[in-house]
């Protein structure tokens, strides 16, 4: 299964995130399937590949809880009328 996730990117005391699409057995290091945006902390600032991120929802991926809340701060379900809801499986 594809996850949308971060992978950790820069110096000590200054970390960036890249979101990525890797499998969920993977490492977080692991070498990435797609690279679809990134995540800056300090500034706030995010930037995301529209298309890839709907692409990779639509085929069922399921965010991490931060990916999910970094999705929802820029407004992509509201853009693109995905659900992010969690979906638990048993």
């Amino acid at each position: 299964m594809v996850k949308p996730r971060l992978k950790r990117h820069g110096k000590k005391q200054r970390v960036t995130y890249r979101i990525i699409a890797i499998d969920t057995q993977s490492r977080r290091e692991g070498e990435a399937i797609k690279e679809v945006g990134s995540y800056n902390p300090r500034k706030e600032q995010t930037q995301l590949d529209l298309f890839a991120v709907v692409a990779l929802l639509k085929e069922g991926a399921q965010p991490t809880d931060t990916v999910r809340d970094i999705l929802k701060r820029a407004k992509v379900p509201e853009q693109t009328g995905i659900n992010l809801q969690l979906k638990i499986e048993f």
